[in-house]
């Protein structure tokens, strides 16, 4: 798996509790592209975890980051809002892509909470870069208007909101009335992204045109309980709600590669030999995932009863 090794030549404050990085190649060349929504995973210090770049992606020469502090969280964003300083170098994966936006759409609706705006950035200009209708809808704190110059001066059609009931109700309005053929995304906090796929999938929206951006397992529910069969030896167990297959396997003896734990990073990937698969990782492609035959152990699950794999 390709990794970079990025300089760290800006670094941006501004905004309380927001650290933004600049990452750059040692020697200044073109970093890899990338499409609308896509993250990097950076190895922060022990813990791995993905942050949205916000640029267009077309022959970069930076990779730009916008990383939330998070007291309780696996301690990534507070190594970098303590320890990195301009001049540091970091380690990350290239980029992938879990959020792009649908090609054939008519048009797309984008709709953020808080840190939640950084792929919809890189959404708004992708949108301007090829012409593709696009509205975005954005809430956030007072205190943290994050990228709102940024998205003013990329489209005319953003709502703006830093008060709960008028963003409330502008969204609903916003669901109510959209042409057939758009497509909606969505990024923010758990109960957020759950409170606007409940609104939409209230009005009508098919499943197949609501698009999510987690990040990471800690945005994840428990899931339900199932069995796990190991090919080799027909053992099976049972992994509970609220523990991952790979802490499950882990408990059991199995000495599993893994780095993220969050689904992002693509090193605790182990082959599926029956049973379908609740896909809820960053890493694998739409194709991997529908042909079942690989999950990511730390945040995947099965999608029914039993899983039997190639252990």
């Amino acid at each position: 798996m390709s990794t970079l090794k990025l300089v760290v030549t800006g670094i941006d404050d501004t905004i309380d509790g927001i650290r933004t990085l600049t990452l750059t190649h040692p020697d200044g060349a073109v970093l890899p592209s990338f499409t609308p929504g896509s993250h990097i995973v950076v190895e922060c210090g022990g813990p791995a975890n993905a942050y949205s770049l916000t640029g267009d992606g077309i022959s970069p020469t930076a990779y730009v980051i916008s990383v939330l502090r998070c007291e309780t969280g696996s301690g990534g964003s507070r190594w970098i809002h303590d320890e990195l300083t301009l001049g540091d170098t970091v380690v990350t994966r290239a980029p992938r892509s879990a959020f792009a936006p649908v090609l054939r759409a008519r048009r797309h609706l984008l709709v953020a909470a808080g840190i939640g705006i950084t792929p919809m950035v890189s959404h708004l200009r992708g949108a301007r870069l090829w012409g593709r209708e696009v509205r975005l809808l954005y809430i956030h704190r007072a205190a943290r208007p994050a990228y709102v110059d940024e998205v003013r001066a990329l489209t005319e059609h953003a709502s703006i909101h830093t008060r709960r009931g008028e963003f409330t109700a502008e969204l609903t309005a916003a669901l109510a009335d959209q042409p057939f053929g758009t497509h909606l995304y969505i990024c923010g906090p758990a109960v957020f992204i759950d409170e606007v796929v409940a609104a939409a999938t209230g009005l009508g929206w098919p499943g197949s045109r609501i698009h999510l951006e987690h990040f990471g397992s800690a945005a994840l529910d428990p899931g339900e309980p199932f069995t796990v069969r190991i090919a080799s030896t027909a053992a099976e167990f049972t992994v509970d709600a609220g523990v991952s297959l790979l802490e499950a396997l882990e408990s059991r003896g199995f000495d599993l590669p893994n780095l993220c734990r969050q689904g992002v990073c693509g090193e605790c990937r182990i082959q599926v030999a029956g049973g379908a698969v609740l896909h809820r990782d960053l890493y694998l492609s739409d194709d991997e995932k529908q042909e079942g035959g690989a999950m990511m152990a730390c945040v995947s699950r099965a999608q029914n009863d039993t899983l039997e794999l190639g252990l």
